[in-house]
C-alpha cells in the first residue's frame, strides 16, 4: 500500500530534500593545499581554533557567529583535535581578511592551527569562504567556498567540519548525520487502546540535538525507527490500531505499508544494501524473526523456536543476524545466517538478560545491546571476533537502545539519569564523551544515519 503523506509531513519532507549548500573548492595558492596534515607537539594531538567567523555584510552578522560555534562544537565532538577554548581568544587581535591573520598570537595561545572564515549575505542566500591554517607555517591547508541557502547556517559549520576531518585525519564525520527517535512531547493519550498508551510521534534532529523536527503527524503510537543506508527513509512501526511497518520516503512525501496489515509487525531494520528488511512479527502465533524486501516481496521466515524472538540487526555484510530470544529462559542475543536462519549461536553468555542489539558498521565489527545490571540495564559492548565485552555505562539511571553512529566511534542510546524521565544521549565507543541530546518529554529509541 502506498500513499501520499498528510500536507504537514509533505512540507517537511520539501523542507528536508531542498538542497542547502554548493561547495566549490576555491583554486590552491599552493599545491601542499591539499596535502598537508597539521600536526601537535609530539604524542599530542594538534591545537585547533575557530574563532567567530567574519561578516562581510551587517546582515551575516548573526550567521557567522552561528557558524564560527558549531563549526568548533562539531570538530570538539569528534575528539581527533584539541579545540583551545573560544573564550581564551580576547588576546588576539581580530582579522577580516586572511593576510590579517595574526600568526603569532595565535602561536603565543597554543594553537597548530587557526580556522578563518567569513560570510556574506546575499538575499536568502550566504555565500561562505572558509581556510584551515597551519600556524607555524602560516600555509593554507584547507580551502574552499560555500553558498546556499540562509536558512540553516549551522549545515555550513557540519559540512566544513566533516572536510576538514577528512582531509586532515582521513575520517568520516558525522556532523551532518542525523537522528531520528520517538517523543511522547506532543501530551496527547490514546483512550482505549492497548495499555491506554500515550501518542509518540517519530522526530529528527542533527547529530547534536538542534532542529528537532516532527516527522509523523499520525497522532498514534509510533515505535522503533530506522534509517534506509541512504537516509531517505525511515521504516517504524505504529499502532493503527494494530502495530504494523511503515517505510516514510521523507524526501518523495510517499508512506509505504509493506507488511499490509497482516499480523502484528515491529522493529523493523534495513539491510546494509538498503534491498531488504529484517522485523519481528507475530503472523504465526509466535514472535519470530522474519525478511522481506522493501516492497513487502519475498517474505521469508528465519527463526523456529517456540521462545520469543526480537530486535534483528544486521551484519555490516548482510551475511548475519543478531537478535533477541529468551529459548535459554531470559533474552540473550544470538546470531544466525541471513539467509536461511541456519547457524544460531548465542553470543552473551555472561549477562542476566541482554537485549537490543545493533550491529556495528565497519571498520569494527562490534554489536552494541542493553545488559541488566540491577534494578536497570547498562550499555555494553561485545566484540564479535574475541567475545570480549566492555561496558559503557555504569548504573546511573537505566541505559537502553543503543544504536552506532557511522563509522562505528559513537552511540547513541536512551538513559533515565536526567531527573527520571527517558532522554536520548550520545557517547563515544570508548565511554567517553557523553551528551543529552533531548529534554522535551520522553524520548526513546534513537536510530542514527549515514
Amino acid at each position: 500500500m502506498t500513499s501520499r503523506l498528510s500536507v504537514a509531513a509533505a512540507a517537511m519532507a520539501a523542507v528536508l530534500a531542498a538542497p542547502a549548500i554548493r561547495a566549490a573548492v576555491q583554486q590552491a595558492q599552493q599545491p601542499s593545499e591539499v596535502s598537508v596534515v597539521i600536526s601537535g607537539d609530539p604524542g599530542t594531538p594538534p591545537r585547533y581554533a575557530v574563532p567567530d567567523f567574519v561578516a562581510l555584510t551587517p546582515d551575516a552578522a548573526d550567521a557567522a557567529k552561528t557558524i564560527g560555534q558549531v563549526l568548533w562544537d562539531d570538530l570538539n565532538f569528534e575528539r581527533e583535535f584539541y579545540m583551545i577554548p573560544r573564550d581564551t581568544y580576547g588576546s588576539v587581535p581580530a582579522a577580516r581578511t586572511p593576510e590579517q591573520v595574526p600568526f603569532d598570537a595565535w602561536r603565543e595561545l597554543g594553537a597548530d592551527a587557526v580556522v578563518f572564515g567569513t560570510v556574506q549575505r546575499s538575499g536568502k542566500e550566504l555565500r561562505i569562504q572558509v581556510r584551515l591554517f597551519s600556524v607555524r607555517s602560516r600555509q593554507s591547508v584547507f580551502a574552499k567556498e560555500y553558498t546556499g541557502s540562509a536558512n540553516n547556517p549551522r549545515l555550513f559549520a557540519h559540512t566544513i567540519s566533516d572536510e576538514i576531518h577528512e582531509q586532515q585525519r582521513g575520517l568520516r564525520g558525522v556532523a551532518r548525520t542525523k537522528l531520528a527517535f520517538v517523543s511522547d512531547r506532543n501530551g496527547v493519550s490514546l483512550a482505549g487502546t492497548v495499555e491506554n498508551r500515550q501518542v509518540k510521534e517519530i522526530y529528527i534532529s542533527d547529530y547534536d540535538g538542534a532542529n528537532q523536527r516532527r516527522v509523523t503527524v499520525s497522532r498514534q503510537l509510533n515505535l522503533n525507527p530506522s534509517w534506509s543506508p541512504d537516509a531517505r527513509a525511515l521504516a517504524y512501526t505504529t499502532y493503527r490500531p494494530n502495530p504494523d511497518l511503515f517505510i516514510s520516503f521523507i524526501y518523495e512525501g510517499v508512506l509505504q505499508n509493506p507488511t499490509k496489515g497482516i499480523g502484528t509487525n515491529y522493529l523493523p531494520v534495513f539491510s546494509p544494501d538498503g534491498k531488504q528488511i529484517a522485523f519481528m512479527s507475530g503472523r504465526d502465533g509466535n514472535a519470530e524473526i522474519y525478511v522481506m524486501n522493501v516492497d513487502g516481496s519475498n517474505l521469508r521466515r528465519l527463526t523456529h523456536h517456540p521462545a520469543g524472538e526480537s530486535s534483528p540487526t544486521w551484519s555490516p555484510s548482510g551475511s548475519q543476524i543478531a537478535f533477541t530470544s529468551d529459548r535459554s529462559g531470559r533474552p540473550q542475543i544470538y546470531v544466525m545466517n541471513s539467509s536461511d536462519g541456519s547457524g544460531v549461536r548465542r553470543l552473551t553468555v555472561n549477562e542476566t538478560e541482554a537485549d537490543r542489539p545493533t550491529w556495528s558498521p565497519p571498520p569494527f565489527n562490534e554489536i552494541a545491546y542493553a545488559a541488566s545490571t540491577g534494578p536497570g540495564y547498562d550499555i555494553k559492548v561485545l566484540e564479535v571476533a574475541t567475545g570480549q565485552v566492555r561496558q559503557l555505562t555504569f548504573g546511573e539511571g537505566s541505559n537502553e537502545g543503543p544504536a552506532w553512529a557511522p563509522g562505528g566511534r559513537h552511540l547513541a542510546f536512551t538513559s533515565t539519569r536526567a531527573g527520571g524521565r527517558t532522554q536520548v544521549f550520545t557517547i563515544g565507543r570508548d565511554g567517553r564523551g557523553l551528551r543529552q541530546i533531548t529534554r522535551e518529554g520522553n524520548n526513546q529509541t534513537p536510530a542514527w544515519s549515514n
